[in-house]
């Protein structure tokens, strides 16, 4: 079975709502038999490159409310953090473009090791103080921590077309989907649950599309009828 799930580094309900997923699927039965893929959504694709500012003036100024609401809006997202045993920093935190990084996480894809990098990104976003976008040395930095070979990431940073096609052909489906805000997550193309949603609502998708993907045959009459087995058939009247 195909889990996809679309994401930005910028979206705190994308972090959040991976651990409940996570911790969702680490309980299913049938774990090992499903693959998840990452794909890419920007939540303001039309941010340049070297965009970094602070998060709660970001906030404030995208949804019209006081600094001071937003800081508060931090705090409440902190908590549901923690209650999924997460680390969330509710200031000196930074928000820009995370075109570059869906890029990378295409090429971490094709390593297969795109758990890893996105899990170090969304660590050096919301775990750590120090500023993430803006700066590719910090981002060079974060996938070498991650185990990506340095010459490699930089090769990719460095080609401003690597990957770039493919981040756009995501968010496109995303759009095709009806994908208006992440994350979003999709089974086996059948269902689609958008939101952080809790631990509960993904166990109980999971074994949905699960038995649909193998459908349970339904016995009809009755178990006794005459038929042959291993012990060879049954003899009329006997």
């Amino acid at each position: 079975m195909q889990v996809e799930v679309w994401t930005d580094i910028n979206c705190p309900f994308c972090y959040l709502g991976k651990a409940r997923f996570s911790a969702a699927l680490a309980e299913f039965p049938h774990r090992d038999d499903v693959e998840v893929i990452h794909r890419s959504f920007e939540l303001d694709p039309g941010l340049p490159s070297d965009t970094s500012g602070p998060v709660a003036a970001k906030i404030a100024a995208k949804y019209g409310i006081s600094e001071a609401q937003a800081e508060a809006n931090e705090r409440g997202i902190a908590a549901q953090a923690e209650d999924a045993g997460l680390t969330y920093l509710t200031s000196g935190r930074d928000y820009g473009s995370s075109f570059d990084m869906h890029r990378l996480l295409h090429f971490a894809h094709e390593q297969g090791r795109q758990e890893a990098l996105l899990d170090a990104l969304y660590v050096a976003n919301f775990a750590a103080a120090a500023p993430l976008f803006g700066d590719s040395e910090r981002l060079v930095a974060v996938a070498v921590s991650a185990g990506f070979d340095e010459v490699a990431v930089r090769a990719v940073l460095g080609d401003p077309t690597a990957y770039a096609d493919a981040v756009r052909a995501d968010e496109a489906e995303a759009a095709a989907l009806g994908a208006n805000g992440v994350p979003f997550f999709v089974f086996d193309r059948k269902y689609g649950v958008s939101g952080a949603q809790p631990p509960e609502t993904f166990s109980s998708v999971l074994q949905r599309a699960w038995s649909e993907r193998e459908p349970v045959v339904q016995l009809i009459g009755s178990a006794d009828s005459d038929a042959c087995g291993p012990d060879g058939c049954a003899v009329p009247g006997v």
